[in-house]
């Protein structure tokens, strides 16, 4: 089949390519002249474990072409995936809607002489419910063959090319049977492979996203709000999780306590779903979600009064290594970093702090400037006075710190993902703290 993508950011990058290798002839649409001739050349403009081969191998086959012109888009094809983002307002909690407006009204125009099939415009973009029906409404008055499914993505960064080819579940939200048939012929190999392929009203399928994603915050904000009990208590967190994970009610998956959350989706979806909620005269069903987002905030608060107590008390005039910029690992994406948030709030508070990352010093350098960079862990660390472990890297797993403690001034760490192996740490003269453990102090 012949499809567009509008929008070749994060998601729509990926799905792009992933549509590609599906065998489909794809063509992706951006304003963005610099992504644009990046991707025609095969150069995705992010990192993504996986989707530089895929992008290359899509342009290499002909299947995978982009362009700058929404007309050509029409012209090439009558099913148009709309990826562009929805980020936070800035004066609110609420989704700001208007890419994802831009991208239909920008299309619209082109499809007003016919001259196509049954034109189908497929959200994948995560908005509030009844978006759907507005954005058809808008378009059927210039396209009145036109029709609107909702089609929700569930990748996570660091793994989104197997997510996309390999999804738990693939979400339709329609309203005609001819949108639906579309759509499993679109993803026919996912679903002879025995994915699921749940079909439901667009409403239901705007839903979904923001609900998953709340509820995976709750999850990990839960855990965080006991590891702050297990400060004040002596107990221990990570042998809480465990014992909790193995409830198969429960289960282990986002029971990770620590610096809790960032990126551009589960801070903004809880925040863009609260806002819906008040919109429709429901806020009270979702009020739990509140505390949610403040007890996330707060755990960037409590890393730094860590840092603090490890360095005598004030973190003026010390030198202080960080160790992550990236919202998460396997990424180079610092929108809402926790890492950067706590490593700005640091330097504010008169420290001179020096970052390390495997994948994001550039786009960090970009949002922070008046941080210190440094390209490897070494140098990060060299005269500090503690070292913070931000983001969980597998390379950081693999530091030595007996060799490490040659390179600061004074060898204590604050393990605020609880993922680095504390009494290898212990034993190699590091005092170390963590969130929800408060024995290794």
């Amino acid at each position: 089949m012949r499809l567009t993508v509008i929008g070749t950011g994060y998601v729509g990058a990926v799905h792009a390519a992933c549509m590609a290798e599906l065998g489909h002839e794809v063509l992706g649409v951006d304003i963005e002249a610099d992504r644009i001739g990046a991707l025609a050349a095969g150069r995705p403009p992010f990192y993504e474990p996986g989707l530089s081969a895929l992008l290359q191998g899509g342009v290499d086959s002909g299947r995978l072409h982009f362009t700058t012109s929404i007309g050509e888009a029409a012209r090439f094809a009558d099913t148009h995936f709309v990826c562009v983002g929805t980020p936070q307002r800035a004066n609110s909690g609420a989704a700001d809607l208007r890419y994802v407006d831009a991208a239909v009204d920008g299309l619209a125009p082109y499809l007003r002489d016919g001259g196509h099939g049954p034109v189908l415009v497929v959200g994948k973009s995560t908005v509030p419910v009844g978006t759907s029906e507005r954005l058809g409404q808008r378009l059927r008055i210039v396209a009145p063959d036109a029709d609107v499914a909702w089609n929700p993505e569930f990748l996570r960064e660091g793994r989104a090319v197997a997510d996309t080819l390999r999804p738990e579940r693939i979400v339709a939200g329609v309203t005609t049977g001819g949108a639906e048939a579309r759509l499993r012929r679109i993803y026919g190999p996912m679903l002879a492979s025995g994915t699921p392929f749940i079909v439901t009203d667009p409403a239901t399928a705007e839903l979904v996203k923001l609900a998953s994603n709340s509820f995976l915050a709750t999850k990990i904000s839960f855990i965080n709000a006991m590891a702050e009990i297990c400060d004040v208590t002596g107990a221990d967190v990570l042998t809480l999780a465990e014992a909790m994970g193995a409830d198969s009610r429960i289960g282990p998956g986002f029971l990770a306590p620590g610096l809790c959350f960032g990126g551009s989706c589960l801070p903004k979806d809880i925040r863009a779903l609260t806002a819906r909620a008040e919109e429709l005269k429901a806020g009270g069903s979702v009020a739990l979600l509140r505390e949610v987002d403040e007890i996330n905030r707060r755990q960037r608060r409590r890393v730094v009064e860590l840092a603090r107590r490890l360095v005598g008390g004030t973190l003026g005039d010390r030198d202080v290594a960080v160790l992550g910029a990236a919202f998460k690992p396997l990424s180079d994406d610092v929108r809402d970093s926790p890492a950067l948030a706590v490593a700005e709030a640091v330097r504010l508070r008169g420290a001179r702090v020096r970052v390390h990352d495997p994948e994001a010093v550039d786009n960090a350098r970009a949002a922070h400037p008046d941080l210190l960079y440094a390209l490897d862990v070494a140098k990060a660390c060299e005269g500090a006075d503690v070292v913070l472990h931000l983001t969980e890297w597998p390379q950081y797993r693999e530091i030595d710190p007996v060799a490490l403690a040659r390179s600061v001034r004074t060898p204590a760490l604050v393990d605020a993902r609880n993922s680095l192996d504390a009494v290898a740490w212990r034993s190699a003269g590091w005092t170390v703290l963590a969130p929800g453990r408060p024995q290794l102090g």
